[in-house]
């Protein structure tokens, strides 16, 4: 009889952390016998999907028995078209984590570096330890700023990705435009990924979601998703804008039906929902003066935020504080993943679900 404790993992899995995705709604009613729950923990659209993703969806189920455009030739061409680039430089993938994932297995080698800003989206990590790569992080200046000079001396011969996060999650700060220059003038030809992820949120004026950049030649790939502003993040589609020899060696890794049917229809309906993109920053932007105003108003600091959430310092009771809204019924993220252990992200909702939070948190912080 075989032994199963001799069938051995490979030893970069060591490394790797499985990613912890926030709590359903469904699980958190189930353990707690609560009836009503909100969640605000994924930084999900409060608005829904576009009506157009959906419309498109309902449209499209009947050809199901039909396998995905392996080429997803109909998003290219509206991405393309939306973004000002050629359709092969577009990249579309199974939500933006498996275009990480791809990005990794495209250039990275066993050795190699990678740096990331700390704390940022922990999917970066995990491609990189997936190819036996090294992840070199550099802290974040005073307020979660990017520490750009940091980064620029962090640089190896062995460095072969960048990864900025802008807006970075969880932090919700961003890197000015100005810095991301002087970065890619500072590293020659060293890969930046740009996760513009939660760019549609933003509105500094010296803000950049990475596109220009591409156009003009640099080493640069901007990374997208349509589970945010799009609210179509149960169908999974992201996409990644870059140069065509870039895009040309992270097609050679990718299985050929990543994206299904009915994200591909949904995605290329979206990318043109225009009225659904501006409700969706009027409802963010409103949700955003709410909790500023109510954390004020509790003495709680926080991080003013570019993206759909807000990163909120609740002190040492941050665990204890995250446990009892559950127990009230509202899905926070709690900051200890990201080395926060007195922080909680929390995700704009309607407006009825901020103030089903704030009265919560102003329960418990005044009990």
């Amino acid at each position: 009889m075989a032994n199963l404790e001799n069938i051995k993992a490979r030893k970069t899995l060591d490394h790797i952390e499985p990613y912890s995705p926030g709590k359903p709604i469904w699980e958190v009613q189930q353990e707690l016998g609560l009836e009503r729950v909100i969640k605000l923990a994924s930084n999900e659209n409060p608005l829904g999907p576009s009506k157009l993703a959906v419309k498109a969806i309902e449209q499209g189920v009947l050809g199901l028995n039909r396998y995905p455009d392996a080429d997803a030739s109909d998003l290219k061409a509206a991405i393309a078209k939306e973004h000002g680039v050629e359709k092969t430089q577009v990249i579309p993938t199974n939500g933006a984590d498996e275009l990480i994932t791809l990005i990794s297995e495209a250039f990275l080698e066993p050795g190699d570096e990678i740096i990331v800003p700390d704390p940022s989206f922990s999917e970066y990590d995990f491609g990189a330890h997936i190819m036996g790569a090294k992840v070199v992080k550099v802290p974040f200046a005073q307020g979660f700023a990017f520490d750009v000079d940091a980064m620029i001396a962090a640089v190896t011969d062995k460095t072969k990705i960048i990864y900025i996060c802008s807006p970075n999650n969880p932090t919700g700060t961003y890197m000015k435009k100005q810095d991301v220059q002087k970065l890619l003038d500072a590293v020659g030809d060293t890969l930046v990924v740009f996760d513009a992820a939660y760019s549609h949120y933003a509105d500094a004026e010296d803000y950049t979601d990475g596109t220009e950049f591409i156009r003009q030649g640099y080493p640069l790939l901007t990374l997208k998703t349509f589970s945010k502003i799009y609210g179509i993040a149960g169908v999974r589609v992201g996409f990644g804008i870059a140069a065509d020899s870039i895009i040309t060696s992270i097609l050679k890794v990718k299985e050929p039906f990543n994206v299904n049917t009915l994200a591909q229809l949904a995605a290329t309906a979206a990318v043109s929902d225009h009225e659904h993109v501006t409700q969706s920053r009027e409802i963010n932007t409103r949700g955003l003066e709410y909790l500023y105003g109510a954390f004020e108003e509790l003495g709680l600091p926080y991080t003013k935020s570019m993206a759909n959430f807000v990163l909120v310092k609740l002190g040492d009771e941050g665990e204890t504080l995250y446990q009892e809204l559950m127990k009230k019924g509202v899905i926070v993220r709690y900051g200890k993943g990201w080395g926060l252990p007195e922080y909680v992200r929390v995700s704009i909702g309607t407006q009825e679900e901020n103030e089903f939070f704030v009265q919560a948190l102003r329960e418990l912080i005044q009990k």
